[in-house]
Order: structure tokens, then C-alpha cells, then sequence
């Protein structure tokens, strides 16, 4: 493609990137943030002339699979639904006219969805619906899949559509193999790809169909790669501490070699091309901060990256190579649509079609299709339509110095209107607290809480993803500590470059987030004036007893990596072993239905306010789970924060301190 055939593509893009709105200065309905966007993760069919898409209904209890015909969104051409508190989670194509769909389980608006492991195929008509895997088989299947006992997850398909797909599965009773077949989805008849002897691996499959990698976390919670020997079998990859998390990624077509990430001493991220052993690198992009991300900045078959982004700070795009026909197509749509990212999520089989996204920090996201002939743009739908970019808050990037010197990411989130200086602020730790991060994209609680007129930090602390594997790793066993460090010192740094008034500082956050907004004031005393705790985590002795992470075997040996074994130091950090140090206005809320994080959780910290004569504010409601998923709980609940707020730093606590003054 040259610059010159590129201009009727960008003069086609004009209309698709237009964007409605006012900057009209009054207050956005806490409505629209309770909302739920009415279709998510679109699929485009291997001929590009239909597209799959995630469905929910606005009560968030209802969810399912919609096919759409590509020149007609407004109405699908089969919707199945899906039992109550059921959705998609995970959806492939394997032919033109067939898909396969891996069940889940909604765990709430933090958890939000859990494999159950089971594997349905239907036709794009709704029709000749099949149970390929699970425990529950019925009809045709009973006899043949009854015995299917385990876990079975989606792990790529021919790259030439054939109806066929690969199934990566574990079974309950052996947890400790991972097995790989390949599946028709029309007759159901498996083929057994590859196994190992240990479970929940994942595989690298080349054009071929071979499994000529599997990776994982072993038996010991430490990260394996093995690679397919001369004998058919697996050998064990070295690893090296410059090459830590080392992942195989694709094969380079027409070659032996393989795409790999890795993070170079555990520290930041890689992106190369490299001979099956390891030899004669070719290193695409290397960060020394960040994990270098390619998702969504890969070619149509054959398959290779065309550019890559840093996991932190801006998704600001290097191009592997600026004169290739995919990365100018990329440059030319990211033109028009300055201050987003643009992702091309899928390729039709013949590259002709193209489903692309853009979203930003004040954009939920719009999805499209692209001729890569014509350059006609077809828009498909927009993420949350409700929402107005124009009226959102910018979301900002930006660095500061831990007390020990450890450089950290923080991203602030400026209330519209309002002058940059001396702003009420409301601390919001992410959950996790590992193998999570906080990102630029738009982030609806902050948007919410920057809309009511304060300033929101968001602190990438030691345990986050995103900054390479040793950075994850030190924050193990630190919950109480060093993480809560951490967040103290981004409070610190913000006031200290004058973005937060010291006197009007409060914390709120979910799930571990919940954990730190009752951890951090006991932490630091005095430096913040509330603190909201949402499905939190507060007595963590009880993570061994109660919630689900502790009933299977990995999900015990997890905590006892990261959140470590000695009773006493789980006690000391416990906030509700802690609560007569607590001598600040409290609100906790929970979801009574929470598996993730057990109501227990939160009768223990009432009760030890209580013995501790420490008053609180409190909501709990009936069928939430680990986070509110019904707009009208959300809705309860985000106004009741934000009345929260508004009495202990807002306007509602100037005018309290004035009429006290005498």
C-alpha cells in the first residue's frame, strides 16, 4: 500500500471517527456509570461476513451469544441465551457456519467471569447445538462424553478454518496433567494432540498442527517451558535469569524459528525472534521498565508482529517495520483517531476484512471493519453509546520515586473543569493484587469518582503486572508492608507536587483494594480523612479457611506464595485485628452472594469496629457476588459513595467545617 492509496481509506474514516458530545458542565447521571455495555468481544467469522459478540442484558443477570450479519448490527441473526449468571467465556470460530463456546460463570463486576470448563458448538443459525465437553453431557452426548470429568479450555484452531478447533484439558481427579487434542466441533470426535505431566499448561501449536511448546507454572508455582524433542517428547527449556518468563508466542512463517517474550532479568520485557533453542536472537523491542505487549499489532496470515506497545504509561506504538503494508494501514487509521489506540483485533482468512477498535482513556471503545481493498469502513458498534468523551475525564500517566528509590507508575485522573492544583483526592488500589495493574484505558469507578470533582490516584505497586517478573515477585507476601508502601508514597508524592490537598485525601478500592483502603490508614495514621472498603479483604488467616481460592490444591499453594504462611505476621496485617487503630469515618461494602471473597470477611471487620467501638457505614445486598453486577445496586452504591465523599472531603465537608467554625 502506498501513502497515495492510503488517503481514500483515511477520507472514508472521517465519519466513523466523529465524535458527539458537549462540554456542558453539569453533573453526568450516576446512571450511566452503573451501566453495563450491551455487547463485548466481538469475533469475525474466517470469510469476514459475520461477526459474534458477547450479549447482556441491562439487569447484568442475563448474558449470551450473538451472531451478527456484518451489513446489518441491528439486529442478530441468532441470539442464544445463556442460564442465569452464565455468559460466554470464551468464543471461536472453526468454519464459516459453526462455533464453539466456552461456558462461564459471571464471579461479579471485579471477578467478572470463571471457566466452568465446559465446551458447547452451535451453527451460526442457532441451530444443532452440541455438548463437546463437560460434566454435564446430555442428548446425543450422554453416553460418549459422561465421563468427562475436568476442566476443558479454548486453545486455538487451524490456521485455515476446518472445522476443527484444539482443546486444551485437566481432569479433576489429576490435576497434574494437561492434555491437548484436536476437536470437530461438528461430530465431536477427538484426537489426541499432546500431553504432559503437569496441569493447566498451555501449548504453542505451529501451522502444522504440532504442539512444539508447552508453558506454565509447575507444582512448585515456578514458571516451566518445555519444547517438542527429536523423540517426540518434551525437553525442559533452560532458563537463565536474563530470559525469566520466557514465553513462546507463534512460529515465523515458513521457518523453524518462533516469536517469544521474555522479561530480561526480571525486569521490564522482550519481544523476539529466535531459533527453537534459543540461539541467534533478533530482539524486536526491549523495555527496562515495561512488558512489551504485540496483542491486537499482528498481520493476517501468515502471522507476524507489526508493531508493539510498552504494558505501561501511554499505548504510544513502535513500528517493527514502518514501510510494511499492515503498519501503514495502522498509522493511517491511528491519524484519525488522535489520543486513542487502535487495535486490529481480526483478519478474515484472505486479509480482505479487517475488525479494528479504538478506544482511549475518555472512550469506552468503537469496533469496525475495514476493506483492505477499498478502505470502506464499516462501523459496527459502539462499546457504551451513553457515554460522551467529551465529558470524561483525562487519565494521565506519570512517575514517581518510592521511598527506597524503586521508580513506580501512578495514574491520575484530573476531574473536567477544575484547575490542577490542591484537589480533594481519593486513593484507588487496584484488587489482585498480582497478576493485575492499572492501565490509561478508560476506567469507569475512576471516571465516576473524577465526575464528582476529585483528583483519583492509582498506584502500580510492587506486585502489579505489567513491569516484568521480579517486580511482580518482591511484593509476595507484602500485602501489609511494602505494597501498602508503596500507595502511602504515592499520596505523598501527589501532594508534594501539589496535584492533592493533604487535608482531603480518602481511600477506596475493591478486593485487595478493599483490603489496602483499611490497611493503608492503619499503615500511615492520619493522612487520610475515609476510607470505603468494597468486597475487601480483611482478616487474612480466614483466606485458608474460607472463599474458593482455597479449595482446590493450587489455589492453596497460590496464597501460600503470595500471601505467605506465619500466623503472626498474617495477624499483624489483618485489619480487623487492627481495628482500634482505625480513628477514621469507614463505609464497607460487600455482596452477601461473594465466593471469591466470603460475606464472612466482612461480618469479621463490623465485628471488631464494634468490640472496638469504632463507628461505620455499611451496604450489603442479597445475589451480588465479588463485586454488584445489577445496575440498580451499582447505582445505590456509587451514590452512596459519592455522598460519603462528599461529607468528609468535598464540598459538603468545607461547609460542615465552616458552620462549626465560630
Amino acid at each position: 500500500m502506498t501513502i497515495r492509496l492510503a488517503r481514500p481509506m483515511l477520507a472514508a474514516l472521517s465519519l466513523a471517527a466523529c465524535a458527539t458530545g458537549t462540554t456542558a458542565a453539569e453533573l453526568i447521571p450516576t446512571a450511566d456509570f452503573a451501566r453495563h455495555a450491551p455487547i463485548t468481544d466481538p469475533k469475525l467469522s474466517p470469510d469476514g461476513q459475520h461477526v459474534s459478540v458477547t450479549y447482556h442484558d441491562p439487569d447484568g443477570k442475563t448474558h449470551g451469544l450473538a451472531i451478527f450479519d456484518i451489513n446489518d448490527m441491528s439486529k442478530p441473526i441468532s441470539l442464544i441465551r445463556m442460564p442465569p449468571y452464565e455468559m460466554p467465556a470464551a468464543v471461536m470460530w472453526t468454519s464459516n457456519t459453526r462455533l464453539v463456546v466456552a461456558r462461564g460463570k459471571v464471579d461479579g463486576s471485579i471477578g467478572n467471569k470463571s471457566y466452568t470448563g465446559e465446551l458447547m458448538a452451535v451453527d451460526i443459525d442457532g441451530k444443532n447445538p452440541d455438548y463437546l465437553y463437560g460434566y454435564e453431557a446430555y442428548g446425543k452426548r450422554t453416553g460418549t462424553r459422561a465421563l468427562d470429568r475436568g476442566w476443558g479450555y479454548l486453545d486455538g484452531r487451524p490456521t485455515t478454518a476446518n472445522g476443527h478447533f484444539y482443546m486444551r484439558s485437566v481432569d479433576w481427579h489429576d490435576q497434574d496433567r494437561s492434555t491437548l487434542y484436536d476437536v470437530d466441533a461438528k461430530s465431536s470426535a477427538r484426537k489426541q494432540m499432546a500431553d504432559i505431566g503437569i496441569g493447566f499448561m498451555s501449548f504453542m501449536i505451529d501451522p502444522a498442527g504440532t504442539a512444539q511448546y508447552t508453558y506454565g507454572v509447575d507444582e512448585n508455582h515456578k514458571w516451566v517451558v518445555f519444547r517438542r524433542d527429536a523423540n517426540g517428547g518434551w525437553a525442559k527449556q533452560p532458563m537463565d535469569h536474563e530470559h525469566q518468563h520466557f514465553t513462546p508466542i507463534a512460529q515465523v512463517a515458513n521457518s523453524t524459528r518462533i516469536y517469544a517474550e521474555y522479561s530480561p532479568g526480571g525486569i521490564g520485557g522482550a519481544l523476539v525472534e529466535e531459533d527453537p533453542d534459543g540461539s541467534n536472537p533478533r530482539v524486536i523491542r526491549k523495555d527496562l521498565f515495561s512488558e512489551v505487549n504485540s496483542d491486537g499489532l499482528w498481520t493476517a496470515t501468515p502471522y507476524r508482529p507489526f508493531a508493539t506497545r510498552a504494558e505501561t504509561g501511554l499505548p504510544t506504538v513502535t513500528y517493527v517495520d514502518a514501510q510494511d503494508p499492515t503498519a501503514k494501514l495502522h498509522m493511517a487509521i491511528s491519524q484519525k483517531f488522535p489520543g486513542y489506540a487502535v487495535d486490529f483485533d481480526s483478519f478474515s482468512e484472505d486479509g480482505s476484512e479487517l475488525m479494528f477498535s479504538v478506544f482511549s482513556d475518555r472512550d469506552p471503545g468503537r469496533v469496525m471493519l475495514i476493506n483492505t481493498k477499498t478502505f470502506k469502513v464499516t462501523p459496527l458498534y459502539t462499546v457504551a453509546p451513553w457515554i460522551d468523551p467529551a465529558k470524561m475525564a483525562e487519565r494521565r500517566p506519570l512517575h514517581f520515586k518510592a521511598r527506597d528509590g524503586e521508580e513506580l507508575e501512578a495514574i491520575l485522573t484530573f476531574p473536567k473543569g477544575k484547575p490542577e492544583t490542591n484537589l480533594p483526592m481519593v486513593l484507588m488500589p487496584h484488587g489482585g493484587p498480582f497478576h493485575e495493574s492499572d492501565k490509561w484505558a478508560f476506567d469507569d469507578q475512576a471516571q465516576f469518582v473524577a465526575s464528582r470533582g476529585y483528583l483519583v490516584l492509582q498506584v502500580n505497586f510492587r506486585g502489579s503486572s505489567g513491569r516484568g517478573h521480579e517486580f511482580e515477585e518482591v511484593g509476595y507476601k507484602k500485602w501489609g508492608t511494602l505494597l501498602q508502601d508503596d500507595l502511602i508514597d504515592g499520596v505523598k508524592w501527589a501532594i508534594s507536587e501539589h496535584f492533592a490537598d493533604a487535608s482531603r485525601v480518602c481511600v477506596f478500592g475493591g478486593s485487595f483494594g478493599g483490603y489496602s483502603a483499611l490497611m493503608a490508614p492503619i499503615r500511615e495514621p492520619g493522612m487520610f480523612k475515609c476510607a470505603v472498603g468494597y468486597a475487601g479483604v480483611y482478616d487474612l488467616p480466614m483466606q485458608y479457611d474460607k472463599g474458593d481460592v482455597q479449595e482446590t490444591k493450587r489455589g492453596t499453594g497460590h496464597l501460600e506464595l503470595t500471601l505467605g504462611t506465619d500466623p503472626a505476621m498474617l495477624v499483624a496485617n489483618s485489619p480487623d485485628r487492627n481495628a482500634d487503630k482505625l480513628s477514621l469515618p469507614i463505609m464497607l461494602v460487600h455482596g452477601e452472594d461473594d465466593q471469591r471473597v466470603p460475606l464472612a470477611q466482612f461480618k469479621a471487620m463490623t465485628a471488631a469496629l464494634d468490640a472496638a467501638h469504632k463507628p461505620y457505614e455499611s451496604l450489603t445486598k442479597a445475589g451480588e457476588k465479588h463485586g454488584f453486577v445489577k445496575p440498580e445496586d451499582i447505582e445505590e452504591f456509587y451514590d452512596k459513595l459519592a455522598a460519603f465523599l462528599d461529607r468528609n472531603i468535598g464540598d459538603g465537608a468545607s461547609a460542615g467545617a465552616k458552620a462549626a467554625a465560630p
